[in-house]
């Protein structure tokens, strides 16, 4: 009597683990079900080379960026180098910067990249690739984020990222301080939150929040919007022969032309 007591209660536990299994199983294809298909080309809406928003009223159109909040003894060398790069610019004579130099955008640049993005979503991972430079970014799905010190900085830092519903919300450390964005400067404890999302079926937006206490008061969030280009494949972009040139204000990098 006891050996089939047993018996039964082993199986009721088999059929409440398979349940449980189950049950696990759904949720998974769920949750897989809820992550949105971001794969394929994007130009951003609003740049130099890419098309406009819809005025006003166009709520695709991401919120005005702000001032960065640097502190202090680091505000007054930004808006002196910003004003250089102006006074440069509107002589057409640019100052030397990645581009000139055929560098990297890097991170947070690359994401407000004038030239097309694509996007590619594999298991456990994204890519972001950049037309110009022929740049790659990977986004690992579903790890820790490393230790700082454990990271080799780089232009495009170490990014770990995760669905959270339908946003990727993304994490980045380790970008080495010569790369900038807006000629902001930054220190080694940047730290870059991205949380990508759909505005609209074809319309993501990236807000990027910045970190620093280094160099930031508090907080900084810039949001970009891309547009999908369903028929565009990215060119060959390389830095062969790079020369500055201004064009109605906007300075463009030509290469290999």
């Amino acid at each position: 009597m006891r050996a089939r007591h047993i018996t039964r209660q082993l199986s009721s536990m088999a059929v409440t683990l398979l349940v449980l299994a189950q049950v696990g199983a759904r949720a998974q294809n769920t949750a897989a079900a809820q992550v949105p298909d971001i794969t394929g080309s994007w130009e951003r809406i609003g740049s130099p080379l890419g098309p406009r928003g819809g005025g006003p009223g166009d709520r695709t159109m991401p919120p005005p960026a702000a001032q960065p909040p640097l502190k202090p003894q680091y505000l007054k060398e930004w808006q002196a180098r910003v004003q250089a790069v102006r006074a440069a610019d509107a002589k057409g004579e640019p100052l030397a910067n990645n581009a000139t130099a055929c560098l990297p955008d890097g991170m947070p640049a690359m994401m407000a990249a004038v030239f097309p993005l694509e996007i590619l979503q594999s298991r456990g991972q994204v890519t972001v690739i950049e037309e110009a430079y022929t740049q790659v970014r990977r986004i690992l799905l579903d790890r820790p984020q490393k230790a700082l010190d454990d990271v080799e900085p780089g232009f495009y830092g170490h990014s770990v990222g995760q669905w959270e519903g339908d946003t990727l919300v993304v994490d980045t450390i380790g970008v080495k301080e010569n790369v900038r964005f807006q000629n902001v400067p930054h220190s080694a404890q940047m730290r870059i939150q991205e949380r990508i999302h759909f505005v609209s079926p074809t319309v993501l937006w990236n807000e990027i929040t910045i970190e620093d206490p280094v160099m930031l008061e508090k907080p900084w969030t810039v949001t970009y919007a891309y547009r999908r280009m369903p028929n565009y494949t990215l060119l060959e972009y390389i830095c062969e022969d790079n020369r500055e040139f201004a064009e109605q204000g906007f300075q463009k990098s030509t290469l290999g032309k």
